[in-house]
């Protein structure tokens, strides 16, 4: 009996985890890969550490970080979810670890660990790898699909696209033929450029849990922000950029964001501990004596944007600069113009319309024996991991659905 002919077209995470599980006595798998290395994006995630997954266990919990497909990943989960990866992995000889975050990564920190596992995992169950094929066109043909190259093809029976985000729809034009609608990919995962505003020259300067909303929505995150010499950054800013995504396109990245240098600060409690602590030390400086755990630097920025002087004592502090610099600190105003996004690590909304997807199969409902994996879907997760685990659960369901269906 001939074997069953599958191509995988894409090296990264999902094409490899696509045809590990498509790989059988029954199957013959190829991976085709437009570049000359595979796992790229693996080996510099999370600074060459490679954030395989997060300890979100609870499929429900697990599917809300993910702002385009929660609902589709809830039932691929119910498949493959943190446990099997934790699982996969551990079972191959890469123990992982959870950081305080709920981040995991490799107990040894190093990203070249989970690309071991995966090569050695693929040569052995006898995957081919052919380097640099840029696929041009896919074609239905009646022994299956011809995948066409620049200078020559391939015919399988069954592929599995795992070609990964594209910043421009034309990334997606070697599946017209095959995909009925392809949402428009715009870019996802984003710091904010804050071209106009002073608060760049505190570059470097970090607090642990801000809360920031962009104004006019009720798109917010808290987590750690990091001021940058373009801007502003760090997890809070990355998770609202990924939630945002779509507002953001429309607006051009050109908003007001509101920055909580506490999450869980109140106005109330803000104006209460200030009045205490003018009550009791009148006589100090308000610009040399940094309140809240504030960082030095940002707390003489504070007072200054509420137009206080360096000399001035808490006990001659007029009430309308009392109140500025308490706004400061509940709800400091930075205006957005642009975005900056890491090429190397680049992560997009939009793809492949979920509704023309079997989230049971990975299957196409328009074309059978077509599957997809990865993040050529439409579907994106915020930073902390969830990228590489919809990798790792629909590369899993689409293998073993190609080779068994």
């Amino acid at each position: 009996m001939a074997k069953i002919k599958i191509g995988v077209i894409g090296a990264g995470a999902a094409g490899y985890f696509a045809a590990i599980h498509a790989s059988s006595s029954n199957s013959e798998v190829t991976i085709l890969e437009k570049t000359s290395k595979s796992l790229a994006k693996v080996k510099i995630s999370g600074g060459g550490r490679c954030n395989v997954t997060h300890a979100a266990f609870e499929i429900s919990k697990l599917a809300k970080n993910y702002p385009r497909g929660e609902k589709f990943l809830k039932k691929v989960f119910r498949h493959f979810a943190v446990s099997d990866t934790v699982e996969w992995f551990e079972s191959r000889g890469v123990s992982l670890k959870t950081e305080a975050d709920g981040r995991m990564f490799p107990t040894t920190d190093d990203s070249q660990n989970i690309i071991d596992a995966l090569e050695k995992e693929a040569s052995e169950k006898g995957v081919k790898l052919v380097f640099k094929f840029p696929v041009q066109q896919v074609k239905r043909v009646a022994k299956g699909f011809e995948v066409h190259g620049k200078d020559h093809s391939f015919v399988f029976d069954r592929i599995i696209v795992c070609t990964g985000g594209s910043p421009k729809i034309d990334g997606f034009n070697f599946l017209k033929s095959l995909v009925t609608n392809i949402i428009n990919p715009i870019p996802s995962l984003f710091t904010f450029n804050t071209p106009t505003e002073p608060i760049r020259r505190f570059m470097g300067l970090s607090v642990p849990d801000a809360h920031i909303r962009l104004e006019g929505t009720k798109l917010a995150y808290r987590g750690p922000l990091l001021i940058t010499h373009w801007g502003l950054s760090g997890p809070a800013v990355l998770k609202l950029s990924a939630f945002g995504a779509d507002w953001l396109h429309a607006q051009q990245y050109v908003a007001n964001a509101h920055i909580r240098w506490q999450a869980d600060w109140t106005e109330d409690f803000l104006a209460t501990q200030m009045g205490q602590f003018q009550q009791n030390h009148p006589k100090k400086r308000i610009s040399g004596n940094p309140l809240f755990g504030i960082p030095a630097r940002l707390w003489e920025h504070l007072v200054d944007k509420s137009e206080i002087s360096e000399e001035l004592l808490w006990q001659n502090l007029p009430k309308k600069n009392f109140h500025k610099l308490l706004q400061n600190l509940f709800c400091y105003i930075v205006h957005i113009e642009g975005k900056t996004t890491f090429k190397d690590e680049f992560v997009t909304a939009g793809g492949v319309d979920l509704a023309e997807v079997d989230p049971d199969t990975m299957m196409s409902r328009t074309c059978p024996n077509l599957f997809f994996a990865g993040e050529v879907l439409n579907i994106d997760g915020i930073t902390g991991g969830f990228n590489f685990q919809a990798a790792w659960s629909t590369g899993y369901l689409a293998g073993k659905s190609a080779l068994s269906i």
